[in-house]
């Protein structure tokens, strides 16, 4: 029987001898975390109530890499057998003991943090809703320790829910759930029904009778000064009711339409199909106009007198395929771009079809992980191809820093970041056992694959070009502002930026509000836009460089596209400072720590796009072009 089937109590007679029916409701907890700090915490950190002698749940390499930590819990219900007020522990603490006064500055730590549960039910996230502006209902899928009433009196983060909560300089832990589970009943499925919604309510109570909790009276406070003997006594109320109008096939809408509305996803859409169909106007123009018009003419051009008078991109067509500078670290580059274009685009195309929902967790940097490491041969590939063909002759450089060079700034920052981690406790720190199993698939799979793909560049022979370089430079005239290399660079990635810089902003706040990211759809939209906008500005600027006599255009070229990623961090150090509370030296540290690797990789991604358009574009115009 599927997963999420429970017997029905006095229907299960009916039930077929042999099948595979659950009535009890296993609940598991996952990792704590606040949008006040990047480093989250196991439950096991905090001194809750434990799940005794119950197998932990395999995760896969996503859910390590992003710092899940998946548990049993002691809570666990009956279906369809209510509960009220059902006690789970106690705990006791003497903050005259220096074990026990640790373990509650550590949860008062928390609670003015603003850390919060996250609760699992059926693979499910225990969602908390309540009422935001606008007349809105927000359904988040976690709730919080608790709340603190600051010295001045005034309510932070949840305490602003109850009036209850008025106590100067106090802390208030929410100890009781009223937790309601949803079901559908499946007629066709030996009489079963299926969980399709889990919510709770977090309250607080001073209970009396821990023993015999009544879940009545006040809200159970803390004193930020409180000395002596503290007791919080943990309860929980369960309900359950039938859910007609809910299948288990949608059981995730009610939690991702209350998410920010896609109604600004076709704005940033609509806004990047603008700057397309502007660019596509203008390389049309060149290609079709211009350009037509400019190789007519010179190839009507037969005599000498003809031929002196030429003028453009045609002069420098001797030297345009002269290897660049550095062309070394630039095949390196591209051999790495290539590995991450084709990665990101099979990752966003299998999470379209729904392969990689926020369901299947872990699964889309499980997903990314393994590909990146198959995609060595491409890389490997491409580096030799154009290493080559800039006339070098150091292969086992090459192969060896497309291999180690890149990866290896991501893995030092990653390991270092780790380190941090580490140091502080944090769930996120990648156990040692992971990081020897990533080191493995780098050293063991995409290293020999990288070194196979290099073997079949070098064996193939070197690009042939349209054109023959000549032997002695030709001298570039002086440069107007505009066509100098960095204005042009600059200018280059403002339009890429402009069509991604809304679907960016819904990224981050998955990867740092802890906001659900569902909208894979809108996201491959933007990246196919984000491919053409690079493509289609890089070609226009590479054409007015030539036309202004420059042929440096290999490296104007990736860096011009590439420059979309200081944008995107300058951007990342805006949402930064404007939209996030983070606070502390070691959070500080791991946002702009990993955001390095993002802006790094994003950089590669781009500006390989960028070179390859303009390598095809300078390749298209020169073998049109008769050359005496």
């Amino acid at each position: 029987m599927p997963r999420g089937v429970c017997v029905i109590p006095g229907r299960s007679e009916q039930v077929v001898a042999g099948a595979d029916i659950k009535s009890g409701i296993e609940l598991f907890v996952n990792r704590l975390d606040s949008v006040e700090s990047v480093l989250p915490y196991e439950y096991t950190a905090f001194d809750f109530c434990q799940a005794e002698g119950k197998k932990r749940p395999s995760e896969n390499l996503g859910q390590v890499l992003f710092g899940e930590r998946i548990e049993p819990s002691p809570y666990r219900f009956t279906f369809n057998k209510k509960e009220t007020c059902k006690s789970v522990c106690t705990k006791t603490y003497d903050t005259t003991k220096p074990e026990d006064k640790q373990k509650l500055d550590f949860l008062k730590k928390s609670m003015l943090l603003n850390y919060q549960h996250h609760w699992i039910v059926d693979n499910m996230p225990v969602t908390w809703c309540y009422d935001v502006e606008d007349g809105q209902r927000f359904c988040n899928p976690g709730f919080p320790i608790g709340c603190y009433i600051t010295e001045d009196g005034r309510p932070k983060d949840a305490c602003v829910i109850n009036s209850e909560f008025h106590e100067k300089d106090t802390f208030y832990i929410f100890n009781h759930v009223d937790i309601k589970i949803y079901y559908h009943v499946v007629e066709n499925e030996a009489l079963g029904a299926r969980l399709v919604a889990a919510k709770l309510e977090p309250k607080s109570y001073k209970h009396t009778h821990p023993d015999n909790p009544d879940c009545s009276g006040v809200p159970m406070d803390i004193s930020n000064k409180a000395s002596g003997e503290v007791k919080i006594a943990y309860t929980y109320s369960v309900t359950f009711h039938e859910e007609k109008n809910i299948r288990w096939a949608s059981r995730w809408d009610y939690i991702l339409e209350s998410m920010p509305h896609t109604h600004i996803q076709w704005f940033s859409i609509m806004n990047s199909l603008v700057i397309v169909l502007f660019l596509s106007g203008m390389v049309a123009m060149i290609m079709l106009r211009t350009l037509h018009k400019d190789i007519a003419r010179y190839n009507q051009m037969d005599s000498t007198e003809d031929a002196q008078e030429e003028f453009g991109w045609k002069l420098v067509h001797g030297d345009i395929f002269r290897p660049p500078r550095k062309g070394m670290l630039l095949s390196v580059f591209l051999g790495s771009g290539t590995q991450i274009l084709i990665m990101t685009f099979v990752t966003l195309f299998f999470a379209c079809l729904g392969f990689l929902s926020p369901a299947n967790r872990g699964a889309l940097m499980t997903c990314a992980v393994v590909l990146w490491v198959l995609l060595g041969t491409p890389a490997g590939y491409v580096a030799a191809r154009f290493y080559k063909s800039f006339g070098g002759e150091k292969w086992k450089t090459n192969v060896l820093l497309t291999s180690f060079l890149c990866p290896g700034i991501v893995f030092a920052d990653f390991f270092i970041m780790n380190l941090i981690l580490w140091g502080e406790g944090s769930s996120a720190a990648i156990p040692f056992g992971t990081l020897v199993a990533i080191l493995a698939l780098w050293f063991c799979i995409s290293v020999p694959l990288t070194f196979i793909g290099a073997y079949f560049g070098f064996k193939k022979n070197a690009i042939e070009h349209p054109v023959r370089t000549n032997q002695i430079p030709r001298q570039i005239p002086e440069q107007s502002f505009y066509t100098k290399p960095l204005p042009g660079i600059i200018m280059g990635g403002i339009l890429p930026f402009g069509c991604i810089f809304i679907q960016l902003f819904f990224i981050l706040n998955s990867i740092w509000s802890h906001q659900m990211y569902y909208m894979f759809g809108f996201l491959f939209l933007v990246f196919i836009i984000l491919v053409i906008t690079c493509s289609e500005a890089t070609i226009l600027l590479c054409y007015f460089h030539l036309c202004a006599e420059d042929y440096h255009w290999q490296w104007r070229s990736f860096l011009t596209s590439g420059f979309t990623a200081v944008y995107f961090l300058i951007y990342a150090i805006h949402y930064f400072f404007s939209k996030l509370q983070i606070t502390g030296t070691a959070s500080t540290i791991l946002y702009f720590g990993y955001t390095m690797i993002m802006v790094l990789i994003f950089f590669l991604f781009t500006g390989t796009i960028g070179f390859f358009a303009c390598f095809w574009f300078v390749t298209k115009i020169y073998s049109v072009v008769k050359v005496d």
